[in-house]
């Protein structure tokens, strides 16, 4: 079973967001954007979202966090909830 764990960054519009990236492209710290413009709780922890499975998050996510590159900002990401930036922290394979 795999498990992944990661942090977000939710915003309005994705114009928004591709700003954002480009600033963490650019050297900021993700878990500061996190709480200086993500519009979702989690904001406050720095964007963490814990360690999850597959399913357990929206699909816009699984297909990202369960595939993409780990350690970069992946996103926009559109959900039902805004654009997001995802970022992986970790991807583990644990014994079935």
């Amino acid at each position: 079973m795999v498990r992944a764990a990661a942090r977000h960054i939710l915003v309005e519009t994705e114009e928004a967001c591709e700003k954002i990236k480009t600033k963490i492209q650019d050297g900021a710290d993700f878990a500061e954007m996190a709480r200086e413009h993500s519009q979702c709780p989690s904001g406050e922890q720095g964007g963490e979202l814990g360690e999850f499975g597959p399913g357990e998050m929206v699909p816009e996510f699984d297909s990202v966090v369960f595939e993409a590159e780990v350690g970069i900002a992946h996103g926009p990401i559109r959900t039902q909830f805004g654009y997001h930036l995802v970022e992986i922290i970790r991807r583990t394979q644990y014994p079935e």
